[in-house]
């Protein structure tokens, strides 16, 4: 039923509004301190994450496909893949926070950054479509 209490939810938008908030203020943070093209980046760093994560906000379970194989094993190797690619995006994406916070170079945070970005991108919609 559309009307069910757990689709209109707010608890679900709570960490992405959380991480896009926390945007808004390293980038006016930066700004302030007239680095606006880091602010930039950072500020599209975490609202790709925050787009990553709302995206991702209602998805019950993993889906098992044939590359994963079937059954227990596959749906461990699959949610162990998952997480691997979550902390690893959380680590570039906050040490692309805190260098930029810190006035330090942020080429490398932002290029991986933007790998992750496109490549989940990419697999979203390839994973959309029945092949």
């Amino acid at each position: 039923m559309w009307i069910a209490p757990e689709r209109r939810s707010l608890s679900r938008w709570a960490v992405p509004g959380l991480v896009l908030c926390a945007g808004v203020v390293v980038g006016a943070v930066l700004a302030a301190e007239g680095r606006s093209g880091t602010a930039l980046i950072a500020l599209a760093a975490l609202a790709g994450y925050a787009g990553c994560l709302a995206y991702r906000r209602n998805e019950p379970a993993l889906p098992v496909s044939d590359g994963f194989g079937s059954g227990t094993r596959a749906r461990a190797h699959l949610r162990a893949a998952a997480m691997t690619g979550d902390v690893l995006t959380v680590a570039v994406v906050g040490g692309l926070v805190v260098q930029a916070l810190r006035g330090s170079d942020i080429t490398a945070y932002a290029w991986l950054a933007a790998v992750a970005g496109v490549t989940y991108l990419l697999s979203a919609l390839a994973g959309t479509r029945s092949l």
